[in-house]
């Protein structure tokens, strides 16, 4: 009965966590469909009044379950006070803000539940394709048409579980995620190494998460990420990953990721 309990909660608050991502992609979608301002952050990242705004909704609806929200765009708190946090929610209101700009739709929702400095659940959900990819812990959800859709309990979620392709690929091809925006020498000699595995290196572009949606789904096969991430880039991902049996491993120690460090960038991983 209480693992059956903890999987009912469990729903319930991916489902608050659904809602904020359908009502912020609203938001979003207002202000891609404009003319729009950019600014520029202290670290030249670019920030866009749909980022503000997505940030807003996606907080005032996580309110409810009274659990503390870690957002890009929020106020941050203290590691003294946060680093004792054992369930928050880590949020990236619209990631891939470059994508944003450039206004060639792959950009993201972000939300994840933390537990213990690891993902137990999350979502991403892609505003201008209106898809979400979701996971409770146990399953894997991919809801296509996401804003005509209502969610108000388990049994809502249950039409969309997916069970992705984990077939046993030959040793002749291999599929590498690599960032539109982002590729570092690293990630070349990377590939380089896995063109002496493999007959063929086919290597596939996607911005954001989009690239842990790719993977999660059985569409790729490795995302090796040898540049700087933000902790709010890919706990959501992560949580998919974990879903179908899958993980992000850090580079050098070959560990599980964690999360709600002192400082909340990434090092380099390889998620596989």
């Amino acid at each position: 009965m209480q693992l059956e309990e903890t999987m009912t909660k469990n729903q319930d608050l991916l489902i608050i966590a659904i809602q904020a991502a359908q009502k912020a992609s609203v938001e979003i979608l207002k202000i891609y469909s404009a003319p729009f301002d950019v600014e520029w952050k202290q670290d030249n990242s670019p920030l866009t009044a749909a980022d503000r705004a997505s940030h807003q909704v996606i907080s005032e609806i996580l309110k409810q379950t009274e659990i503390p929200v870690l957002s890009e765009e929020g106020q941050f708190d203290s590691f003294e006070k946060r680093g004792s946090w054992k369930n928050f929610w880590l949020v990236d209101p619209l990631d891939g803000t470059k994508e944003f700009v450039r206004r060639n739709g792959e950009f993201t929702i972000n939300i994840a539940l933390m537990e213990n400095n690891k993902p137990l659940l999350g979502l991403i959900h892609i505003p201008v394709k209106d898809v979400l990819y979701a996971t409770d812990g146990t399953s894997f959800y991919k809801i296509e048409q996401t804003a005509t859709r209502l969610f108000q309990s388990s049994l809502d979620l249950e039409a969309y579980a997916l069970i992705p392709s984990n077939e046993q690929r030959s040793k002749e091809v291999v599929r590498v995620l690599a960032s539109r925006s982002h590729m570092s020498p690293e990630t070349a000699a990377y590939v380089k190494n896995l063109e002496k595995e493999y007959d063929r290196v086919e290597l596939l572009s996607a911005g954001s998460a989009l690239k842990f949606c790719l993977l999660a789904e059985g569409r790729a096969d490795v995302y090796p990420r040898f540049a700087p991430t933000m902790e709010w880039d890919t706990a959501a991902g992560h949580a998919l990953l974990k879903a179908v049996g899958k993980n992000i491993l850090l580079v050098n120690s070959g560990q599980e990721m964690t999360y709600n460090k002192h400082s909340l960038v990434n090092d380099w991983f390889i998620a596989k």
